[in-house]
């Protein structure tokens, strides 16, 4: 006999082992194998097939002529070829190192231009996207962002025309100064302002389209949130600094990163048009550099050179970037 106060043991009370177990913390299960290339291609046949087309191209006219940059470490001539062509080592990188002014030059005016488009360019889709969000008629909305999105399928070509027709020494805006009784003002073809000029041509050309990602994100934010804070009396400022801004955070940081990359990139085809009538101490970038000593000049080895650089000092940026994002905390481009 047992006391109310004794408490029988398991085996006493003969509790089967399944019974005395089953309290236990179930063991983990073991880590499922990763599975093979060849079964995870087999599995995903039709993604896999869908897929080679866009394979092929980027094998064939992004990563097969990467090897074209051997002619950086050649005093390359187009008739005799890369077989031909004399091997000159690290020759043709002396440019970026010895100080030539016309390099120096360009690099000055790509940083410029570089600053001056992410300081304006960048927040313009931003604060857009942020107006046409608010407009409470979609059918208005939606008027207001086919409008802005038509410039980005224009040519350069075309909106450098539309430019020169506006505010060229002929065009409309001086024109109507005339008839005024007013002086014509230089504008398309004053060195002083041809920062001002692109990149206003940039922010009129490409803010409408880039304002797509941004309304797509805010799409996405939680329309409770803005309830919730309405009924504890928070202001639409203080909605905006605390549900919008932080919602719209990881796509700012993604495109920044990307725009970072970028960066010793300012458009070419823009530039180019207009050299012309600024000149080259006013316009000349990395990229319209590495055309006037390569195409233009025949400076084939000493283009390919600085243009090698270029690529590697980007490629540095974009990890140098994401790898800050990820130390706060945004995934940033990619993830390991």
């Amino acid at each position: 006999m047992t006391t109310t106060n004794e408490r029988p043991s398991l085996k006493e009370l003969k509790v089967p082992a399944e019974t005395r177990t089953s309290s236990r913390k179930p063991a983990a299960m073991p880590a499922r194998p990763p599975k093979r290339l060849r079964t995870r291609l087999r599995e995903n046949w039709m993604l896999t097939l869908f897929a080679i087309p866009a394979m092929v191209i980027l094998l064939l006219f992004h990563y097969f002529p990467l090897l074209g940059n051997v002619i950086a470490f050649q005093d390359y001539l187009p008739f005799l070829g890369i077989d031909g062509s004399e091997w000159v080592g690290f020759d043709n990188f002396a440019i970026l190192f010895n100080g030539d002014p016309a390099f120096l030059n360009a690099v000055k005016n790509t940083l410029v231009i570089t600053f001056v488009q992410t300081v304006f360019v960048f927040p313009a889709p931003i604060v857009l996207a942020l107006l046409l969000n608010s407009l409470v008629s979609n059918r208005l909305k939606g008027a207001v962002q086919s409008i802005m999105y038509l410039p980005h399928f224009l040519s350069w070509v075309i909106v450098v025309s539309v430019f020169q027709q506006l505010l060229g020494g002929s065009g409309f805006f001086n024109n109507w100064i005339r008839q005024h009784g007013g002086d014509a003002l230089s504008i398309i073809g004053n060195p002083d302002g041809f920062i001002a000029l692109i990149t206003s041509q940039v922010m009129w050309k490409d803010t409408g389209w880039a304002t797509i990602l941004f309304l797509a994100v805010l799409s996405q934010i939680d329309t409770d949130l803005y309830e919730a804070s309405s009924v504890d009396g928070a202001s639409r400022w203080r909605q905006l600094w605390h549900i919008t801004l932080p919602g719209m955070r990881g796509i700012i940081i993604l495109l920044l990163i990307l725009k970072l990359g970028d960066s010793l990139t300012v458009g070419f085809e823009q530039i180019i048009l207009q050299q012309a009538a600024v000149g080259v101490g006013a316009s000349e970038v990395i990229d319209t550099y590495v055309y006037n000593n390569g195409i233009v000049g025949g400076n084939w080895g000493v283009a390919a050179a600085v243009g090698l650089v270029k690529g590697v000092i980007s490629v540095v940026l974009v990890l140098g970037a994401n790898k800050l994002a990820h130390l706060f905390g945004e995934s940033g481009v990619y993830q390991k």
